[in-house]
């Protein structure tokens, strides 16, 4: 009988994982790939995220792989419109680190092995679950056969399409924005350093991210979904709107994708609980998604552990937990639809505006206050 099972074994299952370890729990992550991701995907990690890897011992090795941004630049048409100092917004992490998502589980994946030899099981795709009342029972499918674990409660960090949220009946209303973009990673040929450009174009923005190993990522707003693009199609985008160019040739990464918002109708179902982007989905834009799962999980940990005990008695304190994390996730939602509308196309005089109007946000009273909701200090 274990007393947690995690059921996927990305960002938010790993560093879960982790929490529980520590705690002393008999914990384990099943996780339906049998290979690590080689995704750069999601690079973005905030500072609460930062503090709350601290207890975990996770903070120092992030901190080593990653590259920090220490600023943000918004260009217009004619020119610089503000910067955005990320000073400002954490005492202590006084940046935004940059590290791609794969390189981000890998690290999480060696600290669990570190606390908990053999908890990972990769390859188990989940199939079944059963809330019997005193426990779950979940099969699974792993090496050509069916097998069954049992548990005192199951986690679903099994992102957006869960299926532990399924099984569990848990709703997850939402829907897709119109909101289009095609992404990819090169070799850094600008003089940015350690600052992230939001270049605000008459077509639509660009946004310009610095990565490890001397790269960059770039992301264009489009017109529709570039499933079929190239790199070269990214980079003539690219060029058109900002003058930069990008080496085709040496692009390590090119994804399209279209943006969704979801939100689970209750993150807690008797012994069966969500996490990440099983409980919630916003818009990547603002890189807020991943961190608030990694939330989700500092503040569930302790809850588990209560739980495992006596569910009853923990049951407050989860109702509690659950409306606290779907409130921030609405929060979420709400700043990424803000970050989504002024990268929209604009031209003439509604151009004109949305430019006089970030200059208001920063210029230096308003900036401090920008760059802390900006990098999730609300949460």
């Amino acid at each position: 009988m274990l007393d947690v099972l995690i059921v996927g074994g990305g960002p938010v299952g790993l560093f879960l994982g982790c929490l529980l370890a520590q705690r002393g729990l008999r914990v384990q992550v099943l996780e339906r790939r049998a290979e690590p991701g080689v995704h750069s995907r999601a690079i973005g990690i905030h500072p609460p995220a930062l503090e709350a890897f601290e207890p975990a011992g996770l903070t120092q090795p992030l901190l080593d792989a990653g590259v920090r941004i220490t600023r943000g630049l918004v260009r217009g048409e004619e020119g610089l419109l503000g910067e955005l100092d990320f000073r400002a917004a954490s005492p202590r992490y006084p940046f935004i680190l940059s590290l791609p998502q794969r390189d981000t589980e890998r690290l999480l994946e060696r600290r669990l092995q570190d606390l908990a030899p053999g908890v990972l099981r990769g390859g188990a795709e989940v199939r079944a679950l059963h809330d019997c009342g005193s426990h779950v029972a979940v099969t699974f499918r792993a090496d050509g056969r069916a097998r069954t674990v049992q548990a005192r409660l199951v986690v679903g960090a099994d992102g957006r399409r869960s299926l532990v949220r399924r099984l569990a009946g848990i709703g997850y209303p939402g829907g897709t924005y119109a909101d289009k973009y095609l992404m990819g990673d090169f070799p850094d040929t600008t003089a940015f350093g350690d600052a992230a450009v939001i270049f605000l174009t008459g077509a639509g923005v660009v946004e310009s991210f610095p990565l490890p190993g001397w790269q960059r990522r770039w992301v264009v707003r489009t017109a529709t979904l570039r499933g079929g693009a190239q790199a070269r199609d990214l980079g003539t985008l690219v060029q058109g709107r900002t003058g930069f160019f990008l080496p085709a040739g040496e692009c390590t990464m090119l994804s399209a994708f279209e943006v969704r918002h979801h939100l689970a109708a209750r993150l807690v179902a008797g012994r069966v609980l969500l996490v990440g982007d099983a409980a919630h989905e916003v818009s990547p834009i603002g890189g807020q998604g991943m961190n608030l799962g990694w939330l989700d999980a500092a503040a569930l940990a302790p809850l588990l552990e209560e739980a495992v005990a006596d569910l009853a008695a923990a049951g407050p304190a989860l109702r509690r937990y659950e409306r606290r994390r779907l409130r921030f996730a609405r929060l979420a939602t709400r700043q990424a639809e803000f970050n989504m509308l002024f990268g929209r196309p604009a031209r003439g005089g509604a151009r004109r505006v949305r430019e006089e109007a970030l200059r208001g946000l920063l210029s230096p009273p308003v900036q401090p206050l920008l760059a802390r909701a900006f990098t999730m200090g609300w949460l």
